[in-house]
């Protein structure tokens, strides 16, 4: 009660609490408003034919706006994507590393690359999922386009236009989130969409356990078992490895002390995020959708070996994770960078040399900690299929939405927690007048 008392006490922190709550509200409503041109029912059966292609992974990011085909069916995807490009590119690229070093007006430099990136892959996207809808029947053998122009444009471009708009919106939206409101707005959109499938869930599982498929106790155990995992990703997600970093201190005569602050390097546990899974499932989810399209049949063998629940995708799915946190954790995460900058504020790590004996360090120690994420991240992502086959779980729990879920509820919290220390500070110095002294010499 004392963390509600002082989030309604603090009126700018209850204020952005609203605007974030009003923006997400309008972001659901728009989830429900379809496209021109399309049969809904038709193109819900369709995506629900293709829950286990990379459609329903992308179904799942836009909260059922793709399986509806409303006007955020892209969701904000397209700038997920491009923002992890261009965070990669960074690395890559001289004149974009120079332009994240240029501090703020850099970054702003960057953001707009992004936003042109976010346009141009919704219209690619937006072209390749009109035509597809213009070429398919639903498995009833209804047609999903309703009419081949929608009032005066061909529906590819209505459909593309249309997209594109609802992608730049929810774009805007986030950005909006993120100045006015309370946590990242991107990831909330993301979490917005991905909390919204948890009451069906749950309507599912108290279904079964009424018409008697699911006993009564196994439902029990089932939820304890999810609180479990929910505990351990939580406790994993904010675990840390910390490196001793010494600072020396001057004093008088020139001399420097080694009787220093002691302070922390943290690396996490979990360096790479949901980098690794995402990407993961896009390259083995992709051959399964491409199936669906192109009559081929060394892709339909290939579609039905990378079955989701079967042993060579569990297989390759960890390979790809693996590959995936080392290479992005490599590319983000530079041990020379630090050395350097440790080296530039007199700070070293006891018992090891400034320089390469330091990056070398960090290097070792980060490798380390990357298995030990790359087994917890692997653990929870082939956890959806072993609850599906094994326990009859009507719905997927585990994987990237759980650690989406958990991440962008930690990052939340910590921001209004923030925001709550801000206001002790502030009333603490409201009132205080500071009085001049007069020093004579």
């Amino acid at each position: 009660m004392s963390a509600i008392e002082s989030i309604a006490k603090n009126s700018d922190l209850r204020k952005r609490i609203l605007f974030t709550l009003a923006m997400l509200a309008i972001y659901r409503i728009g989830v429900h408003v379809p496209t021109p041109g399309v049969d809904g029912t038709a193109v819900l059966s369709f995506f629900q034919a293709q829950s286990r292609g990379i459609f329903g992974l992308f179904n799942t990011f836009t909260g059922g706006a793709l399986s509806q085909f409303s006007v955020f069916a892209l969701g904000i995807m397209p700038y997920i994507s491009a923002s992890i490009i261009f965070q990669l590119l960074t690395s890559a690229i001289p004149y974009l590393e120079a332009l994240k070093k240029e501090g703020e007006q850099g970054r702003r430099k960057i953001n707009q690359y992004t936003r042109y990136a976010t346009v141009a892959l919704a219209v690619v996207q937006g072209y390749g999922i009109s035509s597809w809808l213009m070429n398919s029947t639903s498995p009833e053998g209804h047609a999903l386009v309703t009419a081949p122009t929608v009032a005066f444009l061909p529906f590819q471009i209505m459909t593309i236009i249309t997209l594109t708009a609802g992608t730049c919106f929810i774009m805007w939206l986030g950005e909006q989130i993120t100045e006015r409101g309370i946590g990242n707005g991107s990831s909330l959109i993301i979490f917005t969409g991905i909390a919204a499938a948890i009451p069906g869930g749950a309507q599912q599982i108290w279904e079964l356990v009424r018409t008697g498929e699911m006993r009564f106790a196994l439902a029990l155990l089932l939820i304890l078992f999810m609180i479990a995992i929910i505990a351990a990703v939580i406790y994993m997600e904010v675990a840390q490895r910390r490196i001793t970093v010494q600072y020396s201190q001057r004093q008088g005569g020139g001399m420097q002390s080694m009787q220093t602050p002691t302070s922390h390097l943290p690396i996490k546990i979990n360096f790479s995020g949901v980098i690794p899974p995402i990407f993961a499932s896009s390259l083995l989810m992709f051959p399964a959708t491409m199936a669906q399209f192109v009559q081929t049949p060394w892709l339909k063998a290939l579609q039905e070996s990378l079955n989701p629940s079967g042993t060579i995708f569990n297989i390759m799915f960890v390979a790809l994770i693996v590959f995936f946190s080392f290479f992005y954790t490599e590319i983000v995460f530079n041990p020379n960078d630090v050395a350097d900058n440790l080296k530039k504020y007199g700070g070293f790590i006891p018992g090891v040399r400034a320089g390469k004996s330091t990056s070398d360090y960090i290097q070792k120690v980060l490798e380390r900690v990357n298995v030990l994420g790359c087994i917890y991240l692997c653990t929870i992502c082939i956890l959806p299929g072993i609850m599906t086959t094994q326990f009859n779980v009507p719905f997927h729990f585990g994987g990237t939405s759980l650690l989406i879920l958990v991440g962008v509820a930690l990052d939340t919290a910590q921001q209004i927690q923030s925001h709550m220390i801000t206001q002790k500070y502030e009333g603490f110095l409201k009132g205080a007048k500071i009085r001049s002294r007069r020093v004579q010499f």
